[in-house]
């Protein structure tokens, strides 16, 4: 059994869980404060939640005690029952390993318990004395994205148990030519041949698949609206939480340049699909999304920005992309990134499973 932790944030952290549970031998059980999906048929532990404390109490309740941990709020009673449904659970299931996707305080809970723990490695500044304790603990850094994306200031041993699987997406398994591109086309009948200034079919626009998450952005409507403005001959489609696509490997397929956030699962899917792509970072702890955008930039596979660019800017960042392609981003995604992650979580729990006092694995 693997106990997967979901952290409540966004929608990423349970997408991954999704995609990874479509190739895991081992049976999984979610654990977290997001509603079971409808979708899940395995175990699932609601737990409460822990952020319902009003933001000026919680500033006055030493939430980081004393900068040791991210978010423990004393006598939070949501924090209370949640460790206590995870220990619980921990008791009753005896799991082989549990996967946290991402909290430093319940990788230290789960650990304290005797589990041991595979930790989503982050992008971003994680060299910090909190993410150091997840990270020394842990058995594994499973880290969604290439090695040469995030571990230059990495210290060496943790290189040594990284789990560097590339970009980890539901489309793993899918090929960029597996779906048609459609561009629409406006007919204006034949030339004729004798008349050489006929007018031929006019050019269709290109296509901007614009995507967002749901952790929140920082880009307002009208900064959207400019940079629609300053691209003529430019068709921008917008997707996220509240204008969800109904096809979206589809869109992704059919799109000239994708925008996107910098999360790692639109990134993930994004480089799944090889479409050229502009990564705009919004704001999150840790530079999280800085740092992505940076390491797409940096290693060729895709323009990358720190933050919504002026409107002007946008036509030349669009040219840059269509000349940059999408091809670079083999180097980010292998296509099977779910998968490998997957053979390694069933390989360490192989590797863990109790010897029973018969001499055999228990189940």
């Amino acid at each position: 059994m693997i106990g997967y932790y979901v952290h409540h944030q966004g929608l990423g952290h349970l997408t991954r869980l999704e995609a990874l549970v479509e190739h895991l031998r081992s049976p999984v059980t979610g654990l977290s404060s997001l509603r079971r999906p409808t979708s899940w048929e395995q175990g699932w532990v609601q737990l409460d939640p822990d952020d319902t404390m009003p933001p000026a109490e919680a500033a006055a309740a030493d939430p980081t005690a004393h900068g040791v941990l991210h978010w423990v709020p004393r006598h939070d009673r949501g924090l209370a029952r949640r460790a206590a449904a995870v220990t619980e659970w921990i008791d009753r299931a005896d799991p082989v390993l549990i996967v946290v996707d991402v909290s430093v305080e319940i990788a230290v809970l789960s650990r304290l318990s005797g589990v041991p723990v595979v930790v989503l490695a982050m992008p971003g500044v994680r060299t910090d004395p909190v993410h150091a304790l997840a990270y020394e603990m842990a058995d594994a850094l499973l880290a969604p994205w290439p090695e040469t994306a995030h571990t230059e200031s990495w210290p060496a041993h943790w290189r040594a148990k990284l789990w560097a699987v590339g970009g980890l997406s539901r489309f793993d398994g899918l090929t960029p030519s597996s779906v048609r591109r459609v561009a629409p086309v406006a007919h204006a009948g034949p030339a004729r041949l004798d008349n050489p200034a006929t007018p031929t079919a006019p050019t269709a626009p290109r296509r901007v698949l614009l995507l967002w998450g749901g952790g929140g952005r920082g880009t307002s409507a009208s900064e959207v609206a400019s940079a629609r403005a300053a691209t003529p001959g430019w068709e921008w489609v917008e997707r996220g939480p509240d204008s969800p696509s109904p096809d979206l490997w589809s869109e992704l397929a059919a799109a000239d340049v994708v925008v996107t956030h910098g999360g790692q699962n639109a990134v993930a899917e994004v480089a799944a699909a090889r479409r050229p792509a502009v990564v705009v970072a919004q704001p999150r702890p840790f530079d999280e999304q800085v740092a992505t955008a940076r390491a797409v930039e940096r290693l060729g596979v895709a323009v990358g920005v720190d933050s919504w660019p002026q409107a002007d800017r946008w036509p030349g960042l669009l040219h840059r992309a269509v000349a940059r392609g999408g091809d670079g981003w083999q180097r980010w995604s292998t296509g099977h990134g779910a998968a490998s992650a997957a053979v390694r979580l069933d390989a360490l729990v192989a590797h863990h499973r109790p010897v029973t006092s018969s001499g055999r694995t228990a189940s």
